[in-house]
């Protein structure tokens, strides 16, 4: 059975750009699409039947909420699979919940109810850091299609390290579903270089960390680009500071994906000062994709 993808919902405009983007999401991948409300009210005042004359307003909101929702992503993409779901706890234990059995999590940015808070302390970073799918967070204001994207073009952010392989294979796949160009960044640093808008000199130091960014780059793609010879990818090695190069490249893209080390044993780690610095300052839809590091 396809898993199905998740997004927040709380009837805020950011909330319902979030299902536009999720439905389409949802059509090009073809899963089923499932909205989710937190709300601890039924835990003190309990349920009324549907339809009861005496229903508490709470119980009101939130059924219209969902159902709103629910009729936007099914006119959106008649025939689209949709189920919708309040569920009785805390923003941030429900998406974590939820994304124990989802393809990926969708949040949109700033929220009613702290469910699509994106002021990236509590729960957009707490679901990025700690979620075992991907969790993609939308920025506010951008054009909510996720199927038909204005540049046809998605930037992977290429860290170091064994956990490569997840972030690539969910970007060459996300990139074949839309028809997008896949560009792969990894940026390097001449070390002892002092800041300055010009470009390094030109010299051995200066190709061999580059040349070690191609390397990493073509290690994390290698193996994946493999399964998916019909997209359009590009290696780029961009000397600079990673947040900036990344930030840079997705000015003009569609979607930016990065990584975020899961060790085991652990729980709730950080998301990163890379995925942290995107997070709060990309132009386009970031999707934050857990890897998994063994601990020593």
């Amino acid at each position: 059975m396809e898993l199905p993808l998740v997004v927040g919902v709380d009837g805020s405009a950011p909330s319902l750009r979030a299902v536009d983007w999720a439905a389409d999401e949802a059509a090009l991948r073809g899963a089923p699409l499932r909205l989710v409300n937190a709300s601890l009210w039924e835990r003190y005042e309990g349920v009324s039947p549907a339809g009861g004359a005496d229903r508490p307003s709470e119980q009101v909101l939130v059924e219209d909420v969902v159902d709103t929702a629910t009729r936007r992503a099914r006119d959106r993409r008649p025939g689209l699979e949709v189920s919708a779901d309040v569920l009785p706890d805390d923003p941030v234990s429900v998406l974590l919940h939820e994304g124990h059995g989802a393809c990926a999590l969708v949040i949109g940015s700033r929220g009613r109810n702290g469910l699509v808070e994106l002021l990236l302390g509590s729960v957009s970073l707490a679901v990025a850091a700690r979620a075992d799918c991907p969790v993609i967070v939308l920025r506010g204001g951008r054009e909510s299609r996720a199927a038909t994207g204005k540049h046809r073009r998605i930037v992977l952010g290429v860290g170091a390290g064994p956990h490569n392989s997840a972030p690539a294979r969910f970007a060459l796949q996300e990139a074949q579903a839309r028809g997008a160009a896949l560009d792969a960044v990894r940026a390097w640093r001449w070390p002892g270089r002092e800041p300055t808008d010009q470009p390094p000199v030109e010299g051995e130091p200066a190709r061999l960390h580059e040349r070690q960014a191609v390397e990493i780059l073509e290690a994390a793609l290698g193996g994946p680009a493999a399964d998916h010879p019909s997209v359009d990818l590009r290696l780029r090695a961009t000397e600079g500071p990673a947040r900036g190069v990344l930030l840079a490249a997705a000015a003009e893209a569609d979607l930016l994906v990065v990584g975020a080390e899961r060790h085991r044993g652990h729980v709730g780690l950080p998301v990163g000062r890379i995925a942290r610095a995107v997070l709060h300052r990309s132009d386009c839809p970031v999707a934050v994709v857990p890897g998994r590091a063994e601990t020593p």
